[in-house]
């Protein structure tokens, strides 16, 4: 394993094994990465209606018109409530695309997904893989933040549909990394938990693209015994990519 990669393993909190017979590798003690104490909801939309397109066609946009769709968009009561929408950022083209639930406090002001420190935890986390941040295209269920970070409704998972798959259909990723009990339930239209969607590869329905689902950062700190399971979804969909190439 190489040192850089002992370090963001040490900034995930994962402390990293070695057997007795083999030399130990002094590492520089990383600098904490700590996540705010955002709870993790959970929607259920396995048995729901199929999305409702807006009115233009969005499948056929591309990425400038369909982010003012987004910015102007008022196609459910969220738009009476957000400062922003937050649209997405990263790679346009690149090989991994991570989707979570849904802004909250700082992307709504932000404008931006994973940002504050969740986001310090996502980026470390990636790094882990060799990734930076903006190597990789991260968007969200929903681009509109739900008030009090409370959970995603059924009408506004469909009304934001359509833009989060023509997102996919515009990068066309290699993989993808659901992020969280609700971003995999929504993708996966299953209602399993989150500790029965990871550890096997999905696939996005009406693609090819792989899907590894793993746990939300915020829920990582707060049950950091976990961390070990996101360490090794992260390496699953590592080497999915890593197929690809």
């Amino acid at each position: 394993m190489a040192e850089l990669q002992r370090q963001y393993l040490k900034a995930m909190g994962i402390d990293v094994w070695q057997r007795r017979d083999l030399p130990v590798v002094e590492v520089p003690q990383s600098q904490p990465v700590t996540v705010p104490q955002v709870s993790e909801s959970a929607a259920i939309i396995a048995n729901s209606e199929p999305s409702t397109a807006p009115t233009a066609d969005v499948s056929t946009m591309e990425w400038g018109a369909l982010q003012r769709a987004v910015s102007t968009c008022e196609r459910c009561s969220l738009h009476s409530t957000r400062t922003q929408t937050v649209f997405g950022v990263g790679d346009k083209q690149a090989s991994l695309m991570i989707i979570g639930e849904a802004p909250g406090g700082d992307e709504d002001r932000q404008g931006e997904p994973f940002v504050g420190r969740a986001g310090q935890l996502l980026n470390e986390m990636l790094r882990a893989i060799g990734f930076k941040r903006d190597q990789v295209y991260i968007a969200n269920i929903l681009k509109c933040r739900p008030p009090h970070n409370r959970d995603p409704k059924v009408d506004e998972v469909n009304c934001c549909d359509p833009y989060l798959k023509r997102q996919i259909t515009l990068v066309q990723p290699a993989a993808v990394l659901a992020v969280g009990r609700i971003a995999a339930q929504n993708l996966l239209k299953s209602s399993e938990r989150i500790g029965v969607l990871r550890g096997r590869e999905h696939q996005l329905p009406g693609t090819k693209i792989p899907l590894i689902a793993t746990y939300h950062p915020a829920y990582l700190l707060r049950s950091p015994i976990e961390k070990r399971k996101a360490w090794q979804d992260l390496q699953q969909v590592h080497a999915l990519i890593t197929d690809k190439i």
